[in-house]
């Protein structure tokens, strides 16, 4: 692995290769690339982390980055992670993915990972459809929000209810951490850094899996302007996911759930 020099300054944004970013007018899913790049910078890990993509608008954001990424296949990267993080032994090993991605097609491997306690990070950029194929319904969709599967708007009776995917992870005893936050407004993503930082070091200390779910804006397939995304993000999203930590436990906890020997 090609270690990179980070000479402080602006975030390691983008290859010298690409000359524009493949993302919608509006689409914040670059915003929460850009805290997670300053994170890794502001942390000294962007030469000792290794992200893993799936299938979606997440999956241009590595080529963007001077780092080393793996792209998994679609709702597969917490399996990847997985293998990186035992085989290779790097030290800090991340996901990024869709709400799809992660709760829906992937769902078996994200729990299954969370149940396992891997030593890894999840990051799911949450922006209630299926945004690089036309804006279906996604585990997270809100009820009466009209999708391109759901003209007429999310039933509960019909297509079941929202998907807490935060506070679900939180559940699991091999979860240290899990955290909802967003990029709605500078405040904002300045707690997508701290949660980012946290999980980052959780996950450095070898506590377990930790998880960060972070709201962002889809104008394209809201039929929204960028504003009137956000508006409705701050009115309606964050009514049904509200924000903050809902898992953060210390070494001591994560310690006393370790086997105990049995003897005789």
């Amino acid at each position: 692995m090609e270690k990179v020099r980070v000479t402080g300054g602006s975030p390691l944004w983008t290859r010298p290769e690409f000359a524009t970013i493949p993302f919608c007018p509006g689409c914040q899913e670059p915003v929460a690339s850009e805290a997670l790049l300053q994170v890794l910078e502001e942390t000294g890990l962007v030469g000792e982390a290794i992200a893993v993509v799936g299938i979606g608008c997440n999956s241009f954001l590595p080529f963007l980055w001077k780092m080393d990424f793996v792209m998994a296949a679609h709702g597969r990267p917490p399996d990847v992670a997985t293998a990186v993080k035992r085989i290779l032994k790097y030290p800090l090993v991340f996901t990024v993915q869709g709400d799809g991605d992660c709760f829906a097609i992937g769902a078996g491997s994200t729990v299954s990972a969370a149940i396992r306690g891997e030593k890894i990070t999840i990051i799911m950029l949450n922006n209630n459809n299926y945004g690089t194929t036309g804006g279906q319904m996604s585990p997270t969709t809100l009820l009466g929000q009209k999708t391109s599967t759901t003209a007429l708007g999310r039933g509960g009776n019909e297509e079941g209810f929202p998907a807490h995917v935060a506070e679900t992870m939180a559940t699991f005893k091999g979860v240290c951490y899990s955290a909802r936050t967003a990029v709605n407004d500078p405040a904002s993503f300045q707690r997508t850094k701290r949660c980012l930082r946290t999980a980052f070091q959780m996950q450095m200390e070898g506590l377990g899996l930790s998880f960060v779910e972070i709201i962002v804006a889809c104008p394209p397939n809201r039929r929204l302007s960028p504003l009137e995304t956000i508006k409705w993000i701050d009115d309606e999203v964050l009514a049904e996911f509200p924000l903050g930590e809902f898992k953060n436990v210390g070494r001591e906890e994560m310690e006393d759930r370790e086997p105990v020997e049995v003897k005789g």
